[in-house]
């Protein structure tokens, strides 16, 4: 019998020895950690060369459609906010053009928004320079949308010539129609040297066109389009007499309406050198304002210089002499504009004083003064104020009663005396006459004094208009700027006089230099101390003006009833 150990290890060599030399295999992979179940190829985990996977599966469709609804809902967002946003500026932009520019609310929508924008464009500063073009177009169809009987022109009959009579119409219409007739004249003024290339349908100064009438053409600027052909070429609007003819024409306005535009086309006559025909216009304003004051004769002789009479000239009358006096001024003939100045200053002193408001009785108690604005009144009021659409303001005073001398009186006033201060300097600037200018000089101080206490006055007050205030800041700019040239001139010819004359004085006595009498003195004149006077008086106006333009402060001042 063999030994246990012997019988074991025979056993084991059996069974290795019957056992396949290959083990059978159910995969391909032979290199699997485990081998203790089969590998069956849909059970195998697969090896990275052979690996196979869906792109497109449902939880990724699911993620791309909702990126897509994020997308588009996002891209619906951000356009709606910027059309709210246009929309919203729009509109708010319209509401404070219909406040500063108001216009009649009977017109049509399309009518009063380019009215709007007519007026808008002469006062713009963010544009280099005034479109006329757009203004006249604007304009010019603003007055064609009035005329039309089918838009805003129902109504309207024939007066004869190139009016209509336009007496059925509200005051407000009629108010309009006259400052879209006045832009278009104005526009037509600013182009009268401007055409159009029929071709392209741009306009051009006259003196850049290219052609028989114009054979020095003026060359185009860098980066504007090629100079015009005659041939091509009209006038770009129509010319301004037609537009001031239609005005005397039309039936309806008031005489201060019709003196305007008297007024203004004699001023253009005046500007193209048509002097006699610009005489004639003014002498024309004259006379009309004289008859549509009173049915008495005129207050004034031949040379139109103001009788010393009780009676007080109407406004129209005052403004009508005052041009007629200055552009006789302009053209050299000062002897017949101071004297009719002077009595035109005469009468405006004779006016009398604007008399108070009398106080009506207070039925209610007054509200208690509150330390905030924030109340429920203040909130209320300027909440109807922004909704309901803005009031058209009043008609302004037709001027056919005399004025009273009230603060834009004596800005008037002011600038009567600016004129005859100009006048009396300038005419003796030939002579160099000291006395004469020192005379013109004062008549500038006491002007710019006058201008500068009504705009104080109108600065700190609260019914102060902004007529009266444009009147009294033009006033005073020009007096300085006239004081300080006035000035700036007396003061360069005391520097010459004191030149020459040390250099005189030294020639003759060069031997009392030599004992020390012969130092140059250095002495400054009357005209050189009162120059640094004037630019220190211009700092201190700029306030003035600065303070009279500045809008109110604080954003709550916006709640106040």
């Amino acid at each position: 019998m063999q030994p246990p150990r012997t019988l074991i290890r025979r056993l084991l060599v059996l069974r290795l020895s019957k056992s396949p030399t290959t083990a059978r295999q159910f995969t391909r992979h032979t290199n699997l950690a485990s081998r203790g179940r089969p590998q069956i190829p849909y059970l195998s985990v697969p090896l990275a060369r052979n690996q196979q996977f869906r792109y497109l599966t449902t939880e990724r469709k699911r993620w791309l459609a909702y990126e897509v609804y994020l997308g588009l809902k996002y891209t619906i967002y951000v356009w709606a906010i910027v059309g709210f946003s246009v929309v919203a500026y729009y509109s708010i932009q319209q509401e404070w053009l219909e406040r500063k520019y108001p216009t009649p609310h009977e017109w049509k929508f399309l009518t009063r928004l380019r009215f709007r924008l007519a007026k808008w464009a002469p006062d713009r500063t963010d544009l280099p320079q005034t479109d006329w073009v757009l203004i006249g177009n604007y304009a010019k169809n603003v007055v064609e949308r009035l005329e039309d009987p089918k838009v805003d022109g129902a109504g309207l009959r024939e007066s004869g010539g190139l009016g209509y009579d336009v007496t059925a119409k509200s005051e407000p219409w009629r108010r309009g129609y006259y400052e879209a007739l006045m832009l278009c004249a104005k526009a037509a003024e600013n182009l009268d040297d401007q055409v159009v290339d029929k071709t392209r349908r741009l306009v051009f100064p006259a003196n850049q066109v290219v052609g028989p009438s114009n054979l020095n053409p003026k060359p185009i600027a860098h980066g504007s389009p090629s100079a015009p052909l005659e041939k091509d070429c009209e006038r770009a609007f129509e010319a301004p007499d037609s537009f001031y003819m239609k005005i005397g024409d039309t039936k309806g306005f008031t005489t201060k309406q019709y003196l305007d535009a008297e007024l203004e086309d004699a001023s253009w006559q005046d500007f193209k050198g048509l002097h006699e025909r610009a005489e004639q216009r003014y002498q024309h304003a004259v006379e009309l304002a004289a008859v549509s004051s009173s049915s008495e004769p005129p207050p004034y002789n031949q040379s139109f210089v103001l009788l010393d009479t009780t009676r007080q000239p109407a406004a129209n009358l005052l403004a009508t002499l005052t041009a007629l006096a200055t552009h006789r001024a302009r053209n050299g003939d000062v002897a017949a504009a101071l004297p009719i100045l002077l009595s035109v200053l005469r009468a405006r002193r004779s006016l009398p004083r604007p008399q108070p408001q009398p106080t009506l009785p207070l039925y209610d108690e007054p509200e208690a003064p509150h330390a905030s604005p924030w109340t429920l009144r203040n909130v209320t009021g300027i909440a109807k104020r922004l909704i309901s659409p803005p009031a058209y303001p009043p008609p302004p005073p037709d001027g056919t009663i005399p004025p009273v001398r009230d603060a834009r009186e004596l800005c008037e006033e002011a600038a009567l005396n600016l004129y005859i201060g100009e006048i009396i300097y300038s005419s003796a600037s030939s002579s160099r006459s000291g006395s004469t200018r020192e005379d013109g000089l004062a008549w500038t101080r006491e002007a710019v004094d006058l201008a500068e206490e009504q705009l104080h006055k109108l600065n700190t007050s609260d019914d102060a208009t902004e007529v009266a205030k444009k009147t009294c800041r033009e006033c005073l700019s020009s007096g300085l700027d006239n004081w300080q040239r006035m000035v700036a001139r007396l003061a360069r010819e005391e520097a010459e006089k004191q030149d020459s004359s040390k250099s005189t004085g030294n020639s003759s006595s060069w031997l009392a230099g030599l004992w020390g009498d012969g130092k140059p003195e250095n002495t400054r004149g009357r005209w050189v101390a009162e120059e640094n006077v004037v630019k220190d008086r211009k700092r201190r106006a700029q306030e003035v003006l600065d303070e009279s333009e500045a809008p109110k402060a604080g954003l709550g001042s916006l709640f106040w009833a």
